[in-house]
């Protein structure tokens, strides 16, 4: 079987990430990597053995050898590089958000429906064993009609401080939970009320909370969905993320914590939990929900499969969605979810 020939378009933090997940997996051949910071992306190169580098990322899809692109860049420049990658012909891994306008997501769709190549937008939940299993169970019935929702994903003081000049917590991590939540009830909100909250002098808020009514005109079906999204916990706080999900229902109770994952390592300058879920490195290899994501987007592309555990519908209308609550934490109003915005 000829590796497919995959490429990273951004090799920042996250691009690194990508990178080094994808050259632990059978069938992958890494090749190009490109960042507009040349520093960085020498930096990283040299620690992943790339030789192919560049700074303009029309060299890669120029490139007839490139099979697959994972676009980790800004999510603010998702729009034009993803129009250029499916245009060109690639298959298209979009880390989320998927744009920074539902405009720009409608666009995005709709190349992706003109052009050969597959496009997944990488929202990584959907592959975490612990949500897949709380959906089954809420579509098996198991706990009734789901009547409410209480997701948080929580970050120290820290972590959070290097992303707040860069994206909101709505946008950045609130868009988890409200991906989750449509994707588990099958349909959108109807209204949203978001308050933010501003401790430190950052271009984005620290903290933001939303309420969403899913409600349908039965009455007894009736769903409210609060998102918590808290980037400045205490700088001790253990956990790399404090994200959790308790979902009601008329019957029984799920509930989903990612807040620990096992691996507690605790000295004398402190307590930290470490993630064993999502890209933790094993036997010199990134494993985890991350590589699984990965191993699926290349599967569709080798079976030549369609992509549906995540849609690009789906992940423009989150984008919507979220964008609707940063409306009405700007306005300080209930915004209706079928306003255009």
């Amino acid at each position: 079987m000829k590796p497919l020939n995959w490429s990273i378009i951004g090799l920042g933090r996250f691009g690194r990430i990508h990178a080094d997940t994808l050259r632990g997996m059978p069938g992958i051949q890494l090749d190009w990597a490109c960042s507009r910071n040349a520093e960085l992306l020498n930096h990283h190169a040299t620690e992943l053995d790339l030789t192919k580098t560049t700074t303009d990322y029309q060299d890669i899809l120029n490139d007839p050898s490139v099979d697959v692109v994972s676009i980790t860049t800004h999510w603010e420049d998702h729009y034009q590089i993803t129009l250029d990658a499916l245009e060109s012909g690639k298959h298209v891994l979009l880390e989320k958000p998927m744009a920074a306008t539902a405009q720009q997501c409608a666009e995005i769709t709709a190349c992706s429906k003109r052009n050969p190549g597959k496009f997944m937008v990488g929202h990584i939940c959907r592959f975490d064993a612990r949500y897949v299993l709380a959906r089954e169970a809420i579509q098996a019935g198991q706990i009734g009609n789901v009547t409410s929702i209480h997701a948080r994903r929580n970050l120290p003081v820290a972590p959070g401080n290097i992303r707040l000049d860069k994206i909101s917590p709505l946008i950045g991590d609130g868009i988890h939970d409200l991906d989750l939540a449509m994707w588990i009830l099958g349909r959108p909100p109807n209204s949203v009320f978001a308050h933010n909250t501003r401790i430190h002098d950052y271009q984005y808020p620290d903290i933001s909370w939303a309420l969403f009514d899913f409600n349908q005109n039965d009455s007894s079906q009736g769903t409210v969905v609060v998102i918590e999204t808290n980037w400045a916990l205490p700088a001790n706080t253990p956990t790399v993320i404090d994200a959790r999900m308790e979902i009601n229902g008329t019957t029984g109770q799920i509930t989903v914590d990612c807040s620990t994952a096992g691996l507690k390592v605790q000295t004398l300058e402190g307590t930290q939990f470490k993630d064993t879920i999502y890209w933790p490195r094993v036997h010199e290899q990134n494993t985890g929900v991350l590589r699984s994501e990965l191993e699926y987007f290349a599967n569709c592309i080798r079976s030549d499969e369609t992509v549906e555990v995540i849609t690009a519908d789906e992940a423009g209308l989150a984008v919507e969605m979220i964008l609707l609550a940063e409306q009405s934490a700007a306005t300080g109003k209930i915004v209706s979810c079928s306003s255009p915005i």
